[in-house]
């Protein structure tokens, strides 16, 4: 089986089991989905959502963040891991789509990597999520399954990207890495994956290793 196959099996059978997906962050605007997306980074999107909340009823415009005091800030977002370094971000980010975007998010990759705390995880996401584009999104998830169903032999983040974007439809992109996000919580763990409940055994390596051990 070519990667290509291999990639289209993996999509045909993700869309079986969750043909319906999104992304778990809460946002109504370009600007929240930015914001919670850079919160995110090393704590789970329930928390997020949490914090989020109430986060997004005090500060309304790009203008109320950048405008933020840096201290309010980050009590406002202090049960989110990181959060004096991603309170500076946020504003940071903020005060730069300001002078250097007309107070809009931006639409391409080069200029989302110019704001604060924005890595190509963060970017993709918006990218896709936000502006309808093809986008790979590499979290903790995308990087065990695409591993796991030997779509990549990398660890490398940005590696990665550039494997799937090889096999994997434009169309396909995002949702596929939502899919794998909904996979690897339900099935696919870290540790103790439920592999006798997977449908996706017959072509995976880590099946096929801890069997060939098991005998």
């Amino acid at each position: 089986m070519t990667k290509k196959e291999r990639a289209a099996y993996v999509i045909d059978a993700l869309k079986k089991l969750y043909p319906d997906v999104k992304c778990s962050l809460n946002y109504s605007t370009p600007l929240e989905m930015l914001i919670a997306t850079q919160l995110s980074a090393q704590c789970t999107d329930a928390n997020v959502n949490r914090v989020t909340e109430s986060l997004f009823k005090k500060y309304k415009s790009v203008k109320d963040f950048a405008e933020a005091d840096l201290q309010t800030l980050g009590e406002d977002i202090r049960s989110i891991g990181l959060y004096r370094n991603k309170s500076k971000n946020i504003i940071g980010t903020c005060k730069k789509i300001i002078a250097d975007y007309g107070g809009e998010v931006p639409s391409e990759m080069d200029e989302l990597l110019t704001l604060p705390g924005t890595g190509r995880k963060t970017a993709n996401l918006i990218l896709g999520e936000i502006f309808g584009k093809p986008a790979v999104v590499v979290d903790t998830h995308c990087i065990r399954l695409s591993n796991r169903l030997g779509l990549t032999n990398s660890e490398n983040p940005q590696k990665i990207e550039a494997d799937l974007k090889k096999f994997v439809p434009d169309s396909e992109q995002l949702s596929l890495c939502h899919r794998f996000v909904y996979h690897g919580r339900a099935v696919c763990k870290a540790r103790g994956p439920k592999c006798d409940s997977c449908t996706l055994t017959g072509i995976c390596r880590y099946f096929k290793s801890n069997s060939k051990n098991e005998k």
